[in-house]
C-alpha cells in the first residue's frame, strides 16, 4: 500500500517520466534496466495504480502517472530549492539578514554601506528597522532581529556587544550662519546663540550640557528633539544651531547646513549587538567585521579634518 512507498520508487518514477525509456532512466539513476523495471513495478503496486503502458518498445506514462508526476515534481522542486539555498549559505551570499539601527545611522551612512555588502551578496534578503538604543536592545532579546547597532553602554545579560571605532559629535548651523566661517566650533561660539537640543534623556545631551556649564556659555535652547536629523532640519530651517552626531550631519551636509568639528571632542561610542543566546551567522559576523573597516575609515577621514582645521585655526 501507499505506506510501503520507498525514496528509489519515487526516483525510478521520476526518472522514467524524464527520460522516457527505462535504459535513459536507468543512466540517470546509474542503475541498471532490470533495476529500474522493478522499482516501477514495484511503486505502481504500492498505489495500486497502472502508471505505465507499453506501446511498441516504450512505457508510456497514463494520466494517472502525469496527475501523480506534477505533486513530484513539486516536491522534487523544493528539495532541490533548500539544497540550492544551502550551497548559498556555505558560500555566504544567500540567507536572510534582519538588522536593527540607531536612526543616526539609518539615515544614510549604513544604508550606503549595506549597498555595497549587498552587490557581494546578491541572494541575500535584508530588512532594516530604524529604532531608537533602548528599542534596538529590546528586539535583538526577543530576537525579532539577528543584529542591532546601538549607542553605549549596553547593559544587558542576554546581549553580547563589539565596540566600533569611535566617532565625534559635530557642530551644525545655517549655511548663512556667521559660525559657518569657523574652521572649528567651540562652547564660547554659542554664547546667547538659538540653539535646538537633543533631549534631556539622550547620552550627548548630559555630556554638552557639563561642557557648556564648565565654559559659563549660556545658550538659548528653543527646541529640542531626540533624534539628530530632526535637529538638523531645524537647523537648517534656521531654528537654530546643533550639535548631533556625525553621521547624521553628513547625511543632511547638502541640505542647507554646515558641518564643522566641535571642541572640546564629545566621543560617541557605537556597539554592534546580538543575543547571547544565539550565534550569529555567518553573514552577520561578516557584516559586523566589514561595518567596522567602513566606520574606521570614517572616523579616520573624521580626525584628519579636525587636525587639518584646528592647524588652521592655531595659524590665524
Amino acid at each position: 500500500m501507499a505506506n510501503s512507498l520507498h525514496t528509489r520508487q519515487v526516483e525510478a518514477f521520476r526518472a522514467l517520466i524524464l527520460a522516457g525509456s527505462t535504459v535513459r532512466a536507468a543512466e540517470m539513476m546509474h542503475i541498471t534496466q532490470p533495476a529500474v523495471s522493478r522499482l516501477i513495478h514495484e511503486f505502481q503496486s504500492s498505489l495500486n495504480l497502472v502508471l505505465f503502458e507499453r506501446q511498441g518498445n516504450r512505457l508510456q506514462p497514463t494520466h494517472d502517472a502525469l496527475a501523480l508526476y506534477a505533486e513530484v515534481e513539486r516536491s522534487y522542486v523544493g528539495l532541490e530549492r533548500i539544497a540550492h539555498a544551502a550551497n548559498e549559505l556555505r558560500n555566504r551570499r544567500s540567507g536572510v539578514l534582519r538588522i536593527a539601527a540607531m536612526p543616526g545611522l539609518c539615515n544614510g551612512f549604513l544604508p550606503r554601506f549595506i549597498s555595497g555588502f549587498m552587490d557581494s551578496h546578491p541572494h541575500l534578503h535584508l530588512t532594516l528597522s530604524g529604532l531608537v538604543s533602548p528599542s534596538v536592545i529590546d528586539w535583538v532579546v526577543s530576537e525579532q532581529c539577528d543584529i542591532g547597532f546601538v549607542a553605549t553602554p549596553v547593559e544587558h545579560a542576554s546581549i553580547t556587544s563589539i565596540n566600533l571605532p569611535i566617532v565625534n559629535y559635530v557642530a551644525v548651523v545655517p549655511r548663512n550662519h556667521r559660525l559657518s566661517k569657523c574652521t572649528v566650533v567651540r562652547p564660547q561660539h554659542f554664547e546667547s546663540e538659538n540653539f535646538v537640543s537633543l533631549a534631556t534623556a539622550t547620552q550627548a545631551r548630559q555630556l554638552l550640557d557639563d561642557i557648556f556649564k564648565k565654559h559659563r556659555v549660556t545658550r538659548r535652547i528653543r527646541a529640542e528633539t531626540p533624534l539628530s536629523e530632526i535637529a538638523c532640519a531645524l537647523v537648517a530651517a534656521g531654528v537654530g544651531i546643533s550639535i548631533v552626531d556625525p553621521f547624521t550631519a553628513m547625511q543632511y551636509s547638502t541640505s542647507g547646513i554646515v558641518v564643522r568639528p566641535f571642541s572640546p571632542s564629545i566621543e560617541l561610542q557605537i556597539a554592534a549587538i546580538h543575543s547571547s543566546r544565539r550565534t550569529p551567522s555567518s553573514t552577520a559576523n561578516e557584516f559586523f567585521a566589514e561595518f567596522s573597516k567602513y566606520v574606521e575609515l570614517f572616523r579616520h577621514g573624521q580626525h584628519k579634518l579636525m587636525q587639518r582645521r584646528d592647524s588652521m585655526t592655531k595659524k590665524r
